[in-house]
């Protein structure tokens, strides 16, 4: 049998997926993919997102406002999160974070917003899932002095930014989460970055339908391939896929506790 591992990240609501989740599901657990996150973007979509969760025992749930949606949507309230929470397969706040890449423009409000999350992440326990693109300066600053008004748990979804934003995370606790991009086969400076992390706040996802890691790179994504990320992640690391494959999981079960 497979090693079991659990892909932390990915979208399972969204329409390249529709119809296909039981097959999906199978071929997830024939690849030792044993849990997966389903992530909410916009909270307008929870229910569906909810229902996934409902419908399917290895499926989880989180909910937030991706900051690309941030000045489009209706802005969040703790309130609205902490309720959204109570579900007892909701594992997690966010993704939520800072876009400057498309969206810069609304820098303010996608700041306003992570700030809201990372109240409810407070308030609640549960862990922030950190969206961050070309906003490294203003993320580990707001992180950081979020962090210093109150605690909480939080772990950088699809990493991919620079060493500096990983060392102000590593510092606060937080988690590095590696996609298919820290598989691909140009992205050393990133392994780089992985490598010198402590291996116990590392973990895997797949951001599908997205950034499918080789051999599938260019393809639709899916919770299956994580194992393929993590095979990638063994390498880096210096260990066999079944180690590092234990290491993950016990760092997902650490972050994020409900889910267990």
């Amino acid at each position: 049998m497979e090693p079991r591992i659990t892909d932390s990240h990915c979208h399972l609501d969204f329409p390249q997926f529709e119809g296909e989740i039981s097959d999906l599901l199978e071929r997830a657990g024939t690849a030792g993919v044993r849990r997966m996150v389903t992530i909410c973007t916009k909270l307008r979509t929870a229910p569906a997102v909810r229902a996934l969760a409902d419908a399917h025992a290895p499926v989880f749930w989180a909910a937030g406002t991706h900051p690309m949606s941030a000045a489009e949507e209706p802005l969040a309230t703790v309130e609205d999160l902490v309720e959204l929470a109570a579900h007892p397969k909701m594992v997690g706040i966010g993704e939520t974070g800072l876009d400057y890449h498309y969206t810069s423009e609304s820098k303010a409000i996608q700041q306003e917003s992570l700030r809201i999350h990372i109240e409810a992440a407070r308030r609640t326990g549960l862990p922030l899932i950190i969206h961050a693109r070309d906003a490294d300066d203003d993320m580990a600053r707001i992180l950081t002095e979020e962090y210093r008004a109150g605690d909480y748990s939080c772990v950088m979804h699809c990493f991919s930014s620079g060493p500096d934003l990983a060392a102000a995370a590593l510092d606060l606790g937080f988690y590095l989460s590696m996609s298919g991009i820290a598989a691909f086969p140009r992205s050393g400076d990133l392994r780089e970055i992985f490598a010198a992390a402590p291996l116990d706040r590392i973990l895997v996802e797949t951001d599908s339908p997205y950034l499918a890691p080789p051999p599938h790179r260019g393809k639709r994504n899916e919770p299956a391939f994580v194992s393929h990320t993590a095979r990638a992640g063994a390498d880096v690391f210096g260990i066999d896929y079944a180690e590092f494959a234990a290491a993950t999981e016990a760092n997902f079960e650490r972050l994020f506790s409900k889910a267990v």
